[in-house]
């Protein structure tokens, strides 16, 4: 077995995989960040409102006024730069600080496809992608065509994490029995042509999707892994990424996950690739025969595998940490982010705050528009974390204000896919005294039914 790992740690392949992966991932991601300007959600989402919900041991993390602007120009420079693998080590290092700062500015805005993100850019830290086809080739003169083979192995296995986890995740009742939250979705895209007023309307194909997308996401990494399949895998993610982003608003991420699964092709596929780039910029004449090629010996990587191996021991136990908390997940939620768990619940809520004189007994109703806006409104109303955090920063306000012995309680209603809306919180416990930790939330009202699954 140690001469079996030796051997493999010691495989060379080619670079190209590697050098195709970082331009699509630069420019996607440099998309990303003008598409995110452009529509004026930096202004929204992190300078107009008046709170900022953080995570917990992050609350130093927040939007820092119109310097917001900087790290997100920051960010999408740092994209152009590993795109073009121009000074790609601290480019990459860049862009993970600054994107992961700006996915923890707000708690509000947390979506899977950010973290996925802010893990694959921490794992292309220690990748190799500019030893191939880069600015930086062109600079020092040198390139290497081969590059040890786990090092493009492993942004296979963290996309393979992503689908199997999210695979896992849709092996619930309510997914595949329900076809919940679906049944509630699909109906409204009534105005889609041709299948808007049809399928979109039967229970039967609500059924049919969930099951579909479960066996996809279980599925689809060991068919691209295939040879024989990976063409029709490919198809498959195209297909399936594409009608995806038709149905839903999740911005940029079903093109990231259609130029990541590209890693799984052959050399010569991404060779061709390059061809196609070195056609469109033969004007530079970038003299080839200048570039010399070069053995590629991989710096510490004695100390780089062994830091590899915790991130993803920590990837495959993380979704799991659920099991330490009593309750259904889908209610509490406590271990359901960072998990790969896409879109499972549909959750409305109602929570209305009541500030309480602890020795008067006197009180009065909280209007949570004089403090947040419509969208972190509602995803304070179903989440605890969010509740709780928003109860600390009413106490701090109103005691600022002069009010004094300041209680506060809840009165808060969560309906979760389709069921009849129940209470959520305790209405007599004092939130103030309730302090945010990793332990469980008792505070928290059981839910009244039962999910199966994982």
């Amino acid at each position: 077995m140690p001469n079996t790992l030796s051997t493999y740690l010691n495989t060379k392949t080619s670079a190209a995989p590697l050098a195709v992966f970082r331009i699509g991932f630069g420019v996607m991601m440099l998309l990303s960040i003008i598409r995110f300007w452009s529509y004026g959600w930096i202004e929204k989402l992190y300078l107009n409102p008046k709170f900022n919900f953080s995570y917990y041991g992050l609350e130093w993390i927040k939007p820092v006024g119109n310097l917001t602007y900087l790290i997100f120009f920051i960010c999408g420079l740092a994209a152009l730069f590993i795109a073009l693998g121009l000074k790609y080590r601290i480019a990459v290092i860049t862009f993970f600080l600054s994107f992961t700062y700006i996915e923890l500015m707000d708690k509000t805005t947390y979506l899977n496809h950010y973290y996925f993100i802010s893990l694959l850019s921490f794992l292309m830290c220690f990748l190799p992608a500019n030893a191939y086809y880069s600015v930086d080739n062109f600079i020092s003169k040198k390139q290497y065509h081969n590059i040890p083979k786990w090092t493009i192995d492993s942004v296979k296995l963290l996309l393979g994490i992503v689908y199997v986890y999210a695979g896992l995740a849709k092996i619930n009742s309510d997914w595949l029995f329900k076809a919940m939250p679906l049944k509630i979705w699909l109906p409204s895209k009534y105005d889609l042509p041709l299948i808007g007023e049809t399928l979109m309307q039967q229970h039967w194909f609500h059924v049919a999707m969930s099951w579909s997308g479960m066996l996809y996401d279980l599925c689809i990494p060991f068919l691209l892994l295939y040879r024989k399949t990976r063409w029709f895998a490919f198809a498959l993610v195209v297909f399936f990424h594409v009608f995806t982003r038709v149905l839903f608003p999740i911005g940029m991420f079903p093109y990231i996950m259609i130029i990541s699964s590209l890693i799984f092709f052959d050399a010569h596929i991404h060779e061709r690739m390059l061809n196609f780039f070195r056609g469109i910029f033969k004007t530079f004449k970038l003299a080839k025969e200048k570039i010399h090629s070069h053995t590629y010996h991989y710096k510490r990587q004695n100390l780089v595998l062994p830091l590899l191996a915790i991130f993803f021991g920590i990837q495959l136990l993380l979704p799991f940490r659920y099991v330490l908390y009593p309750g259904e997940l889908f209610w509490t939620e406590e271990g359901y982010r960072f998990s790969w768990r896409v879109m499972l619940i549909e959750k409305t809520g109602y929570t209305e705050f009541k500030v309480v004189d602890g020795k008067t007994k006197t009180a009065f109703l909280v209007n949570n528009s004089d403090f947040l806006t419509p969208f972190q409104e509602k995803e304070m109303s179903t989440q605890p974390d969010f509740i709780l955090e928003y109860a600390h920063f009413l106490g701090q306000h109103f005691e600022s204000q002069g009010h004094k012995n300041i209680e506060i309680y809840v009165d808060s209603y969560v309906a979760l896919n389709g069921r009849r809306s129940k209470r959520y919180i305790d209405p007599n416990v004092d939130l103030l005294k309730q302090k945010e930790s990793l332990k469980p939330k008792d505070w928290i009202l059981p839910f009244k039914d039962e999910i199966k699954g994982l």
